[in-house]
């Protein structure tokens, strides 16, 4: 079922290239039968007969041979190896661009490492087998048909006696099979741990230095590598047990056909020819059978990382778009009795507020209660289990997901940057923007105040997650970002929070530009940046528990006054 999965989805659209190999490899393969045919007329008429003038002809078609073995060996190899990289090109895109569509729950249950193994080295083993497969199975079976074809020519009950030992190879294939798939799979799901602790351990190498945890890291890394190591020695080892039984099995054969064959030279019934020719054939078949007996177990290695690959084509998104592709009619944002769970864990309990188009909505209350979830609903990154998340008064599940979230503009804490230009990260909301709108997004979000002083200005590299800039700097490429996309409503999720205050107030300043105009809803702990929201929003354990301006809540004395009074020493 794998190979017809794979089939249709891969290699069906490469079946001209593919014939045209088959038929190079079959050429290739029968000039094996051919080399061995030709010591029959070497040796009774050159050696034996002595007959001058064969010694021409015999070694022009001998040269001719190897030469069409060369030059179809080159042509099928570079055919193929096209192939097999064309495949696991492609099927490393289809890959990354069906996890694009998956929703959150996958990806909390799958750690990024796990995914780049699955992208990378899952793929990767997929082409290595396939070329593997292709090339050599293919190659050396023609080889094996012709050889013993010309064993059958020579003499049947000689070809009988040399294959006398194959029934051993049959129940022990079977078992070396099962026993390589299982472990595959182990092997595979080790190496994602690998590259999840590689990937953990090298964005997280500041705490690591600073809590001097580096034996530590290194240790438990050692842990998984040695596990990985152990996997493959026992890999390698199952694996060549079929080739070394088609060693044996090939012995047993030799010794046969020496007892039959021989006695039958001596007696003078058969010319050294036949038996130089046979014997030959017999050698020349001896590597195809265990090059074929060693594919059984790398053919199990192949499978194994593509039962992995087709799992995650075969996940399907939770959160389906909807059909409605007009924008919403405006902007008015409304929960009603939306309740959610994570991992069977209840996040939200009953929440119902509504934000009013060109006004400004402040989400508060500790972590953990919630607020960043509504960001979540709104943007369909999660639907509820139950109630109802209106947009323009319009349920969000019915937008096109890429309608919807084309009305929002999003910064968040940890400026989403990623290792290319600074033009090219602020032009991600909107690559079509023009160098006009993106200097006045820059001269808005005060870019233009640092990147005129770089070196190679909007060209210059933001480095791995921003790493080349500064915190400031980060949230106002970020800013600039939002203010290219245009969009009509703006979510900042704690933008300032982790900024100094020169940076702070510049963000600052940038944010309060870019919500003019726009309907805004704003989670912040820093409670000072929300003083001037039109309402404020109260949230605690998943619930609204109060809301209303910043003077109406202090009149209340109620949680966020309390809040107020711990960030600020103000009495109630």
């Amino acid at each position: 079922m794998l190979f017809r999965r794979f089939w249709s989805d891969y290699l069906y659209v490469h079946r001209g290239r593919m014939l045209a190999a088959f038929a190079l490899m079959t050429i290739e393969g029968s000039t094996l039968a051919l080399i061995s045919w030709m010591l029959k007329p070497l040796f009774d008429r050159v050696f034996i007969g002595k007959e001058t003038g064969a010694i021409w002809w015999v070694g022009t078609a001998i040269f001719a041979i190897f030469l069409t073995r060369a030059i179809t060996l080159v042509s099928s190899r570079a055919l193929l190896s096209r192939i097999s990289l064309d495949i696991s090109t492609l099927m490393q895109t289809n890959l990354l661009a069906h996890i694009l569509t998956l929703d959150g729950r996958f990806f909390r249950e799958n750690a990024p490492g796990a995914m780049i193994e699955r992208i990378q080295g899952d793929t990767q083993a997929v082409q290595g087998i396939w070329a593997t497969l292709l090339t050599g199975a293919t190659r050396d079976a023609i080889s094996l048909v012709m050889l013993f074809g010309v064993t059958l020519t020579i003499d049947p009950v000689w070809t009988l006696a040399a294959l006398i030992g194959a029934p051993i190879l049959i129940a022990p294939a079977a078992v070396v099979q099962r026993y390589i798939r299982r472990k595959m799979r182990q092997n595979r799901v080790s190496a994602s741990a690998r590259a999840t602790r590689l990937d953990e351990i090298l964005h997280g190498i500041a705490s690591i230095r600073l809590n001097r945890a580096e034996a530590d890291q290194t240790r438990r890394f050692s842990t998984i590598v040695r596990r990985i190591r152990q996997e493959q020695v026992k890999l390698a080892a199952t694996s060549s047990v079929i080739p070394a039984l088609t060693d044996i099995v090939t012995g047993i054969g030799f010794v046969a056909v020496l007892s039959l064959g021989g006695k039958e030279v001596m007696e003078g019934s058969r010319s050294v020819g036949d038996f130089m020719s046979f014997f030959t054939a017999l050698a020349l078949a001896f590597q195809p059978m265990r090059r074929l007996g060693g594919l059984a177990g790398s053919w199990q290695t192949a499978a194994a990382s593509l039962e992995r690959v087709y799992q995650v084509f075969d996940t399907r998104p939770t959160v389906v778009s909807g059909t409605r592709t007009a924008p919403p009619d405006d902007c008015d944002i409304r929960l009603s009795d939306v309740w959610l769970s994570y991992d069977g864990q209840m996040i939200l309990h009953g929440l119902s507020f509504a934000a009013e188009a060109g006004r400004t909505t402040a989400l508060v209350g500790p972590s953990g209660a919630g607020k960043s979830t509504v960001f979540n609903l709104l943007t369909r990154m999660v639907d509820p289990d139950r109630g109802e998340v209106l947009l323009g008064g319009v349920p969000v599940a019915d937008y096109d997901l890429g309608v919807l979230r084309d009305q929002f503009s999003t910064v968040s804490q940890e400026a989403a940057l990623f290792d290319e230009s600074l033009r090219d990260n602020m032009l991600m909301g909107r690559p079509d923007a023009s160098e006009d709108d993106l200097r006045r997004a820059m001269d808005a979000a005060h870019v233009t105040d640092f990147v005129d002083a770089e070196k190679r200005g909007l060209d210059s590299a933001a480095g791995p997650r921003g790493s080349s800039l500064s915190g400031g700097q980060r949230q106002r490429i970020a800013i600039a970002r939002a203010v290219l996309r245009d969009a009509p409503i703006l979510l900042l999720d704690e933008a300032t929070s982790a900024l100094d205050t020169a940076s702070e107030r510049l963000v600052q300043d940038a944010l309060d530009r870019l919500a003019r105009g726009r309907t805004t809803l704003v989670i912040a702990h820093r409670l000072s940046t929300i003083r001037n929201a039109d309402k404020i929003v109260v949230i605690e354990a998943g619930r609204v528990v109060e809301q209303g301006s910043h003077d109406q809540l202090m009149a209340r004395r109620g949680a966020y006054a309390r809040l107020v009074a711990l960030q600020f020493g103000e009495k109630q």
